[in-house]
């Protein structure tokens, strides 16, 4: 089966084409331009690189997030577009969930896996893995109440919110921080790989049932900033 996949929750983002579980081509978006103008020509030099035509795409994926509210928003549009002119799947999968899969091939990765990306304004979108299993949701907060909890045990960081905030991981983990060489990998191909698989188990969704995932702050923060405001 041949996989269309597409990823922009960050200002790069990428695309991929994939044969099966192999990779065929993945391409890296241009941060100088919007999503908006560099879509769907991304998808189209993906599929011209890999040697396959649109007409030839069984599955359809895409990020739904958390991360750029616009970004996510062009990308699912473009996908729904493209999966509904073609009566084939679109799978959602989510960012945090393709970070964690991507951080299974780093060397030396203990078991425990936090998945950040920057939701700007000093906080992270964040999940917590255990041995590839979702241990805390997806959150937003401040980097420094997310190492509150982590510190003391063996823990990868992956994303580009750890990127953005490595040096406050490192000091507040110290030596219990591991950081992969590259933090912020390119996530469209995993995206297609979690999506085959879905669809492999059944789950083929309709373009329509395809939705951005917005990650809110836990309700005792919120009423914490309420009270502080007051």
């Amino acid at each position: 089966m041949v996989t269309l996949a597409l990823d922009t929750s960050t200002r790069t983002g990428s695309c991929a084409v994939l044969r099966g579980d192999l990779v065929m081509a993945e391409v890296p978006g241009d941060p100088g331009r919007s999503h908006a103008e560099r879509l769907p020509l991304d998808l189209m030099t993906a599929l011209e690189r890999s040697g396959v035509a649109l007409a030839d795409v069984d599955v359809f994926a895409v990020a739904v997030g958390p991360g750029s509210f616009t970004g996510l928003r062009v990308g699912i549009a473009t996908m729904q577009g493209l999966a509904l002119a073609a009566a084939r799947p679109l799978v959602g999968v989510s960012v945090l969930d393709a970070l964690a899969r991507a951080s299974a091939g780093a060397a030396d990765a203990p078991g425990r896996v936090a998945a950040w990306v920057d939701a700007w304004r000093g906080e992270v979108y964040a999940a917590l893995f255990g041995d590839g299993l979702l241990v805390e949701p997806p959150t937003v907060e401040r980097p420094q109440r997310l190492l509150e909890r982590l510190q003391g045990t063996p823990t990868l960081f992956i994303g580009d919110g750890a990127a953005v905030h490595r040096e406050a991981i490192a000091a507040a983990m110290g030596p219990l921080a591991v950081l992969p060489a590259t933090l912020d990998p390119l996530l469209a191909g995993v995206i297609g790989q979690m999506a085959l698989a879905l669809v492999g188990a059944g789950h083929r969704p309709g373009p329509a049932d395809v939705q951005p995932l917005y990650v809110r702050r836990p309700g005792v923060e919120l009423l914490r900033e309420t009270h502080d405001h007051r």
